[in-house]
């Protein structure tokens, strides 16, 4: 089942060293399958508050994402970002492509009943 990481990024002034970040991330991203699927693009904010930026990368598994992450290659360059521009990471995983939010609704109310 496919995974994400999202970053909700904060602006910041560019600098030499998160250029050679993002000159360095792809790099990373091969071996494990990920690949970016929004960037730099401009978000709409449809409810509450989302200042900055957003980046989702895709992989094929959670457990892809998770090697990626940890990676050497990718640990290397992390505080090339990291030192510069705030904002939080998270890996999260897909849903199946059969996935019904009706059904888990249905599990919801069942588990309301049962207390």
């Amino acid at each position: 089942m496919s995974a994400y990481a999202i970053a909700h990024l904060q602006e910041a002034a560019p600098h030499p060293e998160t250029a050679l970040y993002m000159e360095r991330i792809t790099e990373t991203l091969a071996p494990y399958g990920g690949r970016f699927l929004v960037h730099g693009a401009r978000h709409e904010v449809k409810e509450g508050s989302w200042p900055g930026h957003v980046v989702v990368i895709g992989f094929p598994s959670l457990d892809r994402a998770r090697a990626w992450w940890d990676s050497p290659a990718y640990q290397e360059i992390a505080q090339l970002r990291a030192r510069h521009i705030e904002g939080d990471i998270v890996l999260v995983p897909g849903v199946a492509e059969d996935y019904d939010p009706a059904a888990t609704a249905r599990e919801m109310r069942r588990a309301m009943t049962d207390r």
